[in-house]
């Protein structure tokens, strides 16, 4: 489809024009008088400036020198593009209107920017012929906006934007799609990333690029509303060329993003201040100015060996080429195309990424329920909790009940919580006062457990307080009166969930400095596994024995 477009617009360009001297120059005249429509009146004495007309009827006539026409142009067509409401002259012939002259005292009725006009073939001959035009533009009096003429087949000039906008509704539709597809995949997303956002809204933005460029086609649209399309074009421009290198910035881990996006608002907001009412040079330098920006983020994203870094760098250039060498109507948005067409294959390595990921956390996950199973069934832990158990039950048949109704019900509750990820919290404390008491029995200490602050509404992944516990009961010795404490308390900060877990007692020389071993890593793994990055643990001594602390961000 591009290919087409970019064909038709080459073979455009390089077909030889019906019009010799192809910028002919119109003179002009304030004033209304028939005669100044006749081929053969002598207007030397118009100038090539109007000034300010206000709402009086003013002439123009526009000399033109056509080469020999084939047949394949006839019947020949006339587009003329000028503001105001006007007739059109060929030779002295009334050939066309467009809009409405003010007449007996009523108001002109505006006519469009862009008109077309059969050419009644006995007017059609090589050699000058004078295009003469009774104007009034009292709605812009002040705006001087030149006339330009184009003469082809009149079949041709009426379907040939038709055929262009078909090929460009499509590429629209393709983009809605895209969008509405994307925003649904954010808004059903767990974890909602800013970059589909981002992308769903460039797709978005540039259907209504793609919808505003040929509304004219659509809609007849007064030359006195002609500027605020162009606005709204500009606008739509303005505000792809910073969502395209924000995209970016988040695909390729640009440190420095929020300073080249500050730099390049400041720099859109200048070539708007500087630029204003130069539409279509605007839209460019807006270009120019996001490709710039996308160039230095993905070039830095080279060096730091991203994924997709190059492919990426190609559609830059070639967007930038496309950009140079094509007529901007079209230039623009092929050049556009190009760019998203990278972002969508960005965004299909992200997803790879993803899947992998995922992937790996299903393994990692099996594995964490193994090494769970495996804290509560490892042979030294079931042989001298079974001998303790023996010695109970000789010496106090009823503790010695209480002792295996604890196993029990740790062991229950290990069972219940293995293949979960998340369990409520009040599950995790329950299984850590089991563990006490079974712990109590086999040690023959006095330990206290103590809960603060909790909000048995939230969850946690399974053990990780209960490894916490098992390293404060390995790794302590008891204070005086043979007691050890232990102090878990929640609280609700401004943006993360926090758990403070204390162990009340002496810690043992030999382990004072230690970092942590194979508890630590299952407390780390598990918090990866449900919160990804989105989580702190630290842990270490302190004035009454050993602190950690996890937080836990919100979401």
């Amino acid at each position: 489809m591009h290919n087409l477009i970019f064909l038709l617009t080459l073979l455009n360009l390089l077909a030889t024009p019906v019009i010799r001297n192809e910028d002919p120059i119109p003179v002009y005249k304030v004033g209304d008088d028939m005669t100044w429509a006749t081929k053969n009146y002598n207007d030397k004495s118009w100038t090539e400036t109007r000034d300010n007309t206000s709402d009086k009827i003013f002439w123009s006539r526009t000399h033109l020198d056509l080469r020999p026409m084939e047949n394949n142009l006839m019947p020949a067509g006339l587009q003329i593009e000028s503001f105001g409401a006007f007739e059109v002259y060929w030779g002295g012939i009334l050939i066309g209107k467009n809009g409405q002259l003010p007449k007996n005292g009523k108001p002109e009725i505006p006519g469009t920017e862009c008109s077309y006009y059969r050419i009644p073939e006995h007017l059609i001959s090589p050699g000058l012929h004078t295009i003469a035009m009774r104007t009034s533009q009292s709605l812009h009096p002040e705006i001087e906006r030149s006339i330009r003429f184009s003469i082809n087949n009149y079949t041709v000039l009426l379907t040939g934007p038709l055929i262009t906008m078909a090929y460009m509704n499509l590429m629209a539709g393709a983009f809605l799609i895209a969008a509405v597809y994307y925003l649904f995949l954010y808004l059903n997303s767990k974890q909602r990333q800013k970059d589909i956002l981002i992308f769903a809204t460039i797709c978005f933005l540039f259907f209504t690029l793609l919808i505003m460029e040929y509304l004219k086609f659509h809609v007849v649209i007064p030359y006195s509303k002609f500027f605020i399309r162009l606005e709204i074009i500009g606008w739509l421009t303005f505000a792809n060329a910073l969502l395209v290198p924000w995209y970016f910035i988040i695909q390729f881990n640009f440190k420095h993003g929020k300073w080249l996006m500050a730099l390049l608002l400041l720099t859109l907001l200048v070539l708007y201040w500087f630029n204003y009412g130069h539409y279509d040079l605007t839209a460019r330098l807006y270009s120019l100015a996001m490709l710039i920006a996308a160039f230095i983020v993905v070039l830095k994203g080279i060096l730091q060996k991203e994924k997709g870094g190059f492919i990426a760098l190609a559609a830059l250039l070639a967007s930038a080429l496309v950009n140079r060498f094509v007529v901007y109507d079209f230039g623009l948005f092929i050049s556009f195309m190009i760019i998203v067409l990278s972002m969508l294959y960005l965004h299909s390595i992200r997803t790879s990424v993803i899947e992998a990921e995922h992937q790996h956390a299903v393994l990692l996950s099996s594995r964490l329920q193994l090494e769970l199973l495996k804290k509560n069934i490892q042979p030294h832990f079931l042989r001298n909790t079974l001998t303790s158990m023996m010695d109970w039950v000789e010496e106090s048949p009823k503790e010695g009940a209480r002792f295996i109704q604890a196993l029990a019900s740790e062991f229950d509750i290990m069972n219940e919580i293995s293949e979960q990820t998340l369990i409520p919290v009040h599950k995790e404390l329950e299984l850590c006062r089991q563990h006490l008491t079974v712990m109590g029995f086999r040690k023959e200490i006095n330990y206290i457990w103590e809960q603060k602050g909790i909000d048995s509404t939230q969850l946690i992944p399974p053990a990780i307080i209960h490894t916490l516990l098992e390293n404060g009961i390995t790794h302590s010795e008891p204070n005086s009166g043979n007691t050890i404490q232990f102090v878990v308390h929640y609280s609700l900060l401004k943006d993360v969930h926090q758990y403070t877990f204390e162990t009340v007692a002496k810690n043992r020389q030999i382990m004072t400095n230690r970092t942590g071993g194979n508890g630590f890593k299952y407390i780390k793994a598990r918090l990866t596994e449900s919160y990804s990055h989105n989580w702190t643990f630290e842990s270490g001594s302190s004035e009454n024995g050993w602190i950690s602390v996890i937080q836990i961000l919100r979401s």
